[in-house]
């Protein structure tokens, strides 16, 4: 357990830098959203890029990737959409509620701390489900929250689908990978100077975004604090729960049965379990936001199975080990 605290705690550290940075007010929380910027726009596109041009394109779109980790997200998403609204919530807070249960920080967390856990290797399984969660789970959680008497503007939940597409298209993250892999199947490089520049932004990326969770998750809280008292559902334990808990075990039996026939690389079964044992992704707190959603509740969520994680996470690369 020594061993492995030794590369998981300056990873969760970085991340409570940045919380107590923000919470201090030593990073003024006008500057969050530009560092969350930099992260999102430039270094991490670039490390994203550095690894998808690395990557067997078989890793990257292994339709049987797909299929397990969209199985357990669906069963994540009824199970959890079901909770919220038996509590009477409204179907913008039973699907970002969903959302935050099924999606996990592999973008800004995932990549770089499994590599540091397994290698190079095992970067494949873990971007291809950030392609999958990116394309597939967001829009169809998008697409719940419309559900019932539709949005403000009247317009549905296939409409919604279409905006959220749109903005997967302008989401810089799934363009950098496929673009990396493009480049990395056809044998192209960079002109060194550039490539040097690209280099250096993707060093960047892994503690600049473990430091800017910390500070989103500050953020997040103080704005909640400061927002009216909202009616509030009593299932962030529950959330959160299955966000640490259910999840993983989800994954690991069902990619462990696509093991056992053969259908899926016996070596993408630990990646994909340990990206599902991650804390969920902080970005889904500004969904919530957006659509309407108790943020208060998200942010909530978002910031337990960060903290929890430290420990949950920790055991589940014991076990799997």
């Amino acid at each position: 357990m020594a061993e492995i605290l030794a590369v998981t705690f300056p990873f969760f550290a970085l991340v409570l830098c940045g919380y107590l940075a923000a919470r201090s007010r030593l990073l003024p929380i006008d500057a969050v959203p530009g560092l969350n910027m930099f992260v999102l726009y430039f270094a991490l596109p670039c490390m994203l890029w550095r690894f998808g041009s690395t990557t067997p394109l078989l890793q990257l779109f292994d339709p049987m990737i797909a299929a397990v980790w969209l199985a357990a997200a669906a069963v994540l998403i009824a199970s959890t959409t079901w909770l919220a609204r038996r509590q009477g919530a409204g179907w913008p807070d039973a699907a970002l509620g969903a959302l935050v249960a099924a999606f996990p920080n592999s973008g800004f967390m995932g990549v770089p701390l499994i590599l540091a856990l397994l290698g190079a290797q095992a970067v494949g399984p873990v971007m291809a489900t950030l392609l999958v969660d990116l394309v597939v789970t967001t829009s169809l959680c998008i697409g719940l929250a419309h559900l019932g008497a539709g949005a403000a503007d009247g317009q549905g939940p296939l409409q919604a689908v279409a905006r959220t597409l749109k903005g997967v298209l302008r989401n810089p993250m799934p363009w950098s990978i496929l673009l990396g892999a493009l480049s990395g199947a056809l044998g192209l490089a960079l002109w060194a100077p550039l490539g040097r520049a690209v280099e250096l932004l993707a060093d960047a990326a892994s503690p600049v975004a473990l430091f800017t969770i910390g500070a989103v998750l500050a953020r997040s809280q103080m704005q909640v604090k400061a927002a009216p008292v909202q009616a509030r559902l009593n299932d962030v334990g529950a959330v959160t729960a299955a966000k640490l808990l259910l999840h993983p075990m989800l994954v690991w039996g069902l990619g462990t049965l696509a093991a056992t026939t053969g259908a899926l690389p016996p070596a993408a079964l630990v990646p994909l379990v340990l990206t599902a044992a991650l804390p969920s992704a902080s970005n889904v707190s500004l969904l919530a936001e957006r659509y309407g959603a108790d943020n208060g509740r998200v942010a909530r969520i978002i910031l337990w199975s960060t903290a929890l994680a430290f420990f949950t996470f920790a055991g589940a690369v014991a076990l799997l080990r």
